[in-house]
């Protein structure tokens, strides 16, 4: 099972700092400071009445994005899904078979190729989506970054002990029902 991070709706206020700390972490140009034209998080922020919340990829075991690629550009990768960039063609399969709506396409700067005539450089896409900080030696940016602590990484170890825990309120709300006989 791979790793993935999951935001608790109930502690998230909407401040969008972990978008911040996404897109810091991941610069579409090195060492340019972060504008709205190069503010690209990897996870997005919703608002639906009341709650807010934040959509990120939950690397998918079965991974709809992967089989959607068409060269092969989304692999399995130190316990995630991580997306190839020298692979991908920005076609977008990728995006409309995510489930969960995580999946994004951007334009970057191909800083490998000259700049053209008038100095500017051509622009490539590319497919992002959550990678869990892999390079990050500190570990994931956005739940670091979280003034309240709505994010949490989840694995098999917590998957294990969350379903143990609602097995036994389940079974003790069964008990306080069941007729005495």
């Amino acid at each position: 099972m791979n790793r993935f991070v999951i935001a608790e709706p109930s502690k998230c206020i909407g401040c969008r700092t972990c978008e911040v700390a996404c897109a810091m972490a991941h610069p579409t140009d090195e060492g340019a400071a972060l504008t709205p034209q190069n503010f690209s998080p990897r996870l997005t922020v919703v608002r639906c009445g009341t709650v807010t919340t934040a959509i990120m990829c939950r690397q998918c075991d079965d991974a709809p994005c992967a089989k959607a690629c068409p060269v092969n550009a989304i692999v399995f990768a130190q316990d995630s899904v991580q997306v190839v960039q020298s692979r991908c063609i920005g076609c977008k399969s990728c995006v409309v078979a995510c489930p969960y709506g995580a999946m994004n396409v951007v334009s970057v700067s191909a800083p490998a190729q000259p700049p053209t005539f008038f100095g500017l450089r051509q622009a490539k896409s590319e497919a992002q989506k959550c990678d869990l900080c892999v390079s990050r030696e500190e570990g994931q940016a956005c739940i670091a970054a979280c003034p309240t602590k709505a994010l949490k990484l989840v694995d098999q170890t917590v998957i294990v002990s969350t379903l143990q825990r609602r097995r036994e309120q389940a079974a003790q709300s069964l008990d306080t029902r069941a007729p005495q006989l």
